[in-house]
């Protein structure tokens, strides 16, 4: 597939520079199928769209405040954006100005509560840093001691397209957030309400909940000429028991699953395609794919030229072009803060999952 087949004009006034309050007013396009046109609604109506039986499933990562401004050596100052940590305590960064910071260099945080020792270049802007709290002594491995640090002198990292300020920062976080870990949202859980949860079950629909740790390759715009050359990056997932034997008893009762947002897709499905329900996730989806479990799926409204745009035509086909074109002429508001979709799956092609890694 040509990256080319996933451009489109997205107004500047489109993009949502805040969120709308309360959550679940947030509007929502609800895909009816091929030649009928979409209809509208907001989020609080979603329980009205689905049926007894049903099961929706939540990404509960919580943001990390991993966006930490720095002084460097020189008195300069930098920044270290912590990405996602390894097994040996390390993690994976993005460090600013990169050029500036050797391997061996020490970096501090504002507050000085946090040495950054720099390491290895890993390509891409990435590095490996080893963040180091002040104050111990720490017993083992607890992470609670940067998490504590972060909480005081980091930051949400807000993508770059979001220019004003946030207000309060929890509106970058879902209402069922729960290990910090993310270095971005899970933004179609951004609507949910504890109100909504209520309405859904009053309905008979089922929650359910699984981990998908997002990282921000999955926002980053795709550079190749083909969408399958794409490099995407591994990301830690976790189904626990409970959800997949409820995804499980649902299609065996007729019902539908329903993903709220892509990471919750990427998550079901690379279960349904490997057997294993933890690990980390090279899937890539991309038109042609087999979709074994998610039959609905709630997602915000994507950048152009992005691994999740192809997830969106993988999921309903070329007919995303009506349906963006569409939310532009209605005035629907695009990307993290924006409003949603409801979309229910009709690809019918061979398997294409996309293994990378």
């Amino acid at each position: 597939m040509r990256t080319d087949d996933l451009d489109y004009e997205l107004p500047g006034e489109r993009i949502a520079q805040v969120p709308v309050e309360p959550r679940d007013s947030a509007r929502l396009l609800v895909d009816v199928g091929p030649g009928t046109e979409p209809a509208d609604a907001t989020v609080a109506d979603l329980p009205r769209r689905l049926d007894r039986g049903d099961l929706v499933v939540l990404n509960d990562t919580r943001v990390l405040p991993a966006r930490v401004a720095v002084r460097r050596s020189t008195g300069g100052a930098g920044e270290v954006l912590l990405l996602e940590e390894r097994a040996d305590g390390r993690w994976e960064a993005l460090c600013r100005p990169s050029r500036k910071m050797a391997p061996g260099d020490v970096v501090t945080s504002g507050g000085g509560r946090i040495d950054f020792e720099v390491g290895d270049d890993l390509g891409g802007g990435r590095r490996l840093v080893r963040p180091v709290v002040k104050g111990g002594p720490f017993v083992g491995n607890d992470q609670a001691p940067l998490l504590g640090a972060l909480e005081a002198e980091g930051e949400l990292p807000l993508p770059p397209y979001i220019t004003e300020a946030l207000g309060d920062p929890e509106r970058y976080q879902t209402t069922f957030a729960r290990r910090p870990a993310s270095a971005a949202a899970p933004t179609a859980g951004l609507h949910v309400t504890q109100g909504l949860l209520a309405a859904l079950a009053e309905r008979g629909v089922k929650v359910a909940t699984v981990e998908l740790v997002v990282g921000l390759d999955t926002f980053r715009p795709v550079t190749s000429e083909h969408v399958e050359d794409h490099p995407i990056h591994t990301e830690h997932y976790r189904v626990p028991e409970r959800t997949w034997h409820e995804v499980k008893a649902t299609e065996l009762e007729g019902g539908s699953v329903v993903a709220v947002g892509t990471t919750t897709v990427r998550a079901l499905e690379s279960v349904a395609h490997t057997g294993n329900l933890a690990g980390r996730t090279d899937l890539f989806i991309t038109p042609g794919f087999d979709f074994r479990v998610v039959d609905r799926m709630v997602t915000n409204f994507h950048l152009p030229r992005s691994s999740l745009l192809a997830m969106v035509q993988a999921f309903v086909g070329s007919r995303w072009r009506e349906l963006y074109a569409e939310a532009i002429r209605r005035g629907y508001r695009f990307l993290s803060f924006g409003d949603a979709m409801l979309l229910t799956c009709t690809a019918s092609s061979p398997s294409g999952a996309t293994p990378q890694g």
